[in-house]
């Protein structure tokens, strides 16, 4: 007897129907009359996945053509059977709202040559709307409510979806702080229904006057403030709309907040309490925390590729201690990824046991799934949805290749990687999955989706800093560049193809400024020829007025760099420049006199850096260190040696009990030296930001007539320590030590010392980068040094 496979937990529910009755009865019948026409049976048990479709079959539609249902999916003719794709399709058919809920069924059937027949059979609806109308409605348009409800005249009556509308308005009202606001379905809840109305009641915008924690005793209730979705309104009118479905989300964070300090047996309990004002409620958070466990022991089960001995040395949750959560959670991903980097797709649940005899004791187990003591490695990688992006640039990113060692740990890197690409949508970020395949075997393949989006952007602004006065900048940025792909047709052009899809980028600036002007033209291809190395080119022209002399530069840089492994990077670049000085004053020395006029310059030089920081925003832990040689040639011949060295130091015996909060000591050193023959405009000069603070731009340094000649000798240092002064970390108070010199010859003279303090204030409507408010009083100066108290910039001294 032939058989069909039925796919249940795709089609319909376990709830009783008379609906899902009628197409379980239908549905029967229709096999019933295909056994014995269908040559080959598929038997539940039959793995499918990977074997050829040979034809998509809607089964029972009259309303709606095959072709518009096979419009809709995603599986076609000739492509593999895969699971996950039928569901998407079966998805995908009930979102068009064509059929009854449960409406769609999916079943197979064997072809005499191996290939699938994938039968969908469906229950379409047959009612159709003839008005909907939102009584009651005043703060929506309808062109929202239709929208949020997805109904329309003329199309079938669906009783399922006409309450999802209904749910959909309640609860956009809810966001837009109509706590008291109420939906109802008048009609539209029947299959014989001809009309879908909703009756509203919109209720007062509610915003809430207050948030209190009552039972919090053993954690910083500010610190908690700073995990809460809800927010007060401020100023009594601003922000501070009610929606009540943060309260869980808070109440989800405040837990899992005292779960990371050991508190396992915390309660959370929230409350709206209405105020006699209709218009505003205090909310209340009711908190019982019980008591904090110790860890009893730890013990790692499931291993079979590795002794638990190994793996519990990756472990740093500590017998004796308090339990907490964010330790486990890192153990438990540390053992995840010993096992992912060597092909192993375990998964590691840690589980809690409660100690009989001992009250606030806990035995942590790390349990190991799937340990099949057999590595996968790399099969084919199917890349989707690249119609601009050439694949060899998805490839690129990607830390393996067919036939290695499946790194199971490096899949999310892989996905971060395509993501900071900024070609595809952020919205909709690309995926990087795994593919189980017909025969169980060691090779998996690697299926990546992307969706493409607009990678082109112009952007106006400006900037102002206390060394280069105000700047304005215009910027043109293109992303997915490519300099190979010239249009055929004025469609490649509207279309967008023309000049896209190599992932090379593309940035046109213009930066006119009160004292400092540049313009410049980059071109970067991240993998020069499908390898490791970059190549970056650019062109530039920028004009800088000094107190000494004026300076017009132009010319090229051509840079090649290759990173080593994930800390170290090398990197060649050649520099090809001319410069041209003038407007020197008439009582200027001869180092800088004899400069005057039009000079010629061959840089050539070499890199090594590494970066070990743990944030390139806010680093903690880590640090950076720049080494370089240059040559130059020209109008002068010259070296040029620099070293960078920054180191950040913390510890969590100075920070907050959750691992927040933590005071950072920072350490930075710079040296440079040249040769005597080096000319002005390309000495060392010391003062102002990223260099020493309490003197101006060039403001120390050797001097001739109260003119800065520059050094061949620069070594600057900074001592920095930075502590949090708000809960969120978005405000830190600096203190700070610059000290060092910059000399004629390589000695040490008049070595500066000044001391500072200052602000870092993150706002996230200026960027990433937190704003640099410093004050800097020089304590020991050279001669003819220039002061300059305030500094204003953007970013830390050890961030980009």
């Amino acid at each position: 007897m032939q058989q069909h496979r039925r796919r249940e937990r795709w089609g319909v529910g376990r709830g009783a129907d008379t609906g899902g009755l009628w197409l379980a009865t239908f549905c029967g019948g229709i096999i019933g009359l295909l056994q014995g026409l269908w040559p080959a049976p598929v038997y539940a048990g039959d793995n499918l996945q990977g074997r050829v479709i040979a034809d998509v079959v809607p089964v029972g539609n009259r309303v709606r053509t095959a072709e518009q249902i096979r419009s809709k999916m995603l599986t076609r003719p000739g492509s593999r059977y895969d699971e996950q794709t039928l569901q998407e399709d079966v998805r995908r058919l009930h979102a068009t709202r064509w059929f009854v809920p449960g409406g769609v069924q999916i079943l197979t059937h064997d072809e005499p040559d191996g290939r699938v027949t994938i039968l969908v059979y469906v229950q379409e609806l047959s009612q159709t709307v003839e008005d909907v109308q939102y009584i009651g409605a005043q703060h929506l348009r309808l062109s929202e409510l239709q929208q949020l409800t997805g109904i329309r005249k003329g199309e079938p009556m669906n009783p399922l979806a006409n309450e999802l509308g209904r749910q959909a308005i309640q609860r956009r009202y809810q966001e837009d702080g109509r706590y008291f606001a109420t939906v109802e379905l008048v009609e539209g809840s029947k299959p014989t229904d001809r009309r879908v109305v909703y009756r509203i009641v919109e209720g007062p915008v509610v915003r809430v006057a207050g948030i209190e924690l009552r039972g919090v005793e053993q954690a910083s209730q500010a610190r908690i403030r700073t995990l809460l979705v809800t927010q007060r309104r401020l100023l009594g009118f601003i922000g501070g709309k009610f929606n009540p479905v943060t309260l869980e989300i808070d109440r989800q964070k405040i837990i899992d907040y005292y779960h990371g300090l050991g508190y396992l047996d915390v309660q959370v309990t929230p409350e709206v309490v209405p105020l006699a004002d209709l218009g505003l409620v205090r909310i209340v958070y009711h908190v019982r925390e019980g008591r904090p466990y110790q860890v009893a022991g730890k013990t790692i089960t499931g291993a079979r590729s590795f002794p638990p001995e190994r793996l519990e040395q990756l472990t740093e949750l500590k017998v004796g201690e308090r339990y907490d959560l964010r330790v486990v959670q890192a153990d438990a991903q540390r053992i995840k990824d010993y096992y992912g980097m060597r092909g192993y797709p375990v998964a590691v649940e840690p589980h809690l046991y409660e100690v009989a005899g001992r009250p606030g004791a806990v035995q942590v187990q790390y349990e190991v799934v799937n340990d099949r003591g057999e590595p996968d490695r790399v099969g084919r990688i199917i890349i989707e949805g690249n119609e601009v992006t050439k694949r060899r640039v998805i490839l690129n990113e990607l830390p393996f290749r067919p036939g290695q060692i499946l790194p199971y740990d490096r899949l999310d890197e892989a996905r971060m990687r395509l993501a900071r690409l900024g070609i595809f949508d952020p919205e909709d970020p690309p995926t990087v999955e795994v593919l189980p395949n017909e025969w169980d075997s060691v090779f998996k393949d690697i299926r990546i989706r992307v969706k493409e989006t607009r990678t082109g952007q112009f952007m106006i602004g400006g900037a102002v800093n206390s060394d280069m006065g105000l700047t304005g900048t215009i910027v043109i940025n293109e992303r997915n560049f490519s300099l190979t792909r010239w249009p055929t047709s004025w469609d490649d052009i509207r279309s967008g193809r023309a000049w896209r899809g190599d992932g090379q980028e593309l940035r046109i600036e213009a930066a006119p400024g009160t004292q400092f002007q540049r313009y410049s033209i980059t071109w970067r291809e991240p993998y020069l020829f499908d390898t490791p190395f970059g190549l970056t080119t650019s062109g530039y022209y920028f004009t800088r007025a000094f107190a000494e002399y004026n300076e017009h530069r132009y010319g090229g840089r051509f840079t090649i760099d290759r990173r080593l492994d994930p800390l170290w990077k090398a990197s060649f670049m050649t520099r090809v420049e001319g410069i041209d000085i003038g407007h020197i004053p008439w009582y200027a020395p001869k180092e800088i006199a004899e400069d005057a006029g039009n000079h010629f310059l061959l840089g050539l030089r070499t890199g090594l850096t590494r970066d070990s920081r743990d944030s390139y925003i806010y680093p903690t832990r880590g640090g950076m260190l720049d080494i370089a040689f240059e040559q130059v040639l020209g109008s002068n011949a010259f070296p040029i040696g620099t070293v960078e060295w920054t180191q950040f130091f913390s510890s969590r015996y100075l920070a907050r009990e959750d691992g927040s909060g933590r005071h950072v000591l920072g350490l930075r050193s710079m040296l440079a030296v040249t040769t005597g023959n080096a000319p002005v405009y390309e000495r060392f000069y010391g003062g102002g930001i990223r260099s020493m603070r309490g003197f101006s731009f060039r403001g120390m340094g050797p001097f001739e007539n109260n003119l800065a000649i520059g050094g061949t000798f620069l070594w600057i240092n900074t001592v920095e320590y930075q502590i949090p002064l708000l809960a969120n970390d978005k405000l830190h108070w600096a203190i700070f030590v610059d000290h060092g010199t910059v000399e004629r010859d390589v000695a040490i003279r008049n070595y500066r010392v000044s001391i500072g303090t200052g602000l870092r204030i993150s706002v996230p409507a200026f960027g990433p980068l937190p704003l640099a408010f410093d004050f800097a009083f020089p304590v020991v100066r050279g001669p003819n040094d220039h002061r300059q108290i305030f500094n204003f910039s953007v970013g830390v001294f050890g961030g980009p």
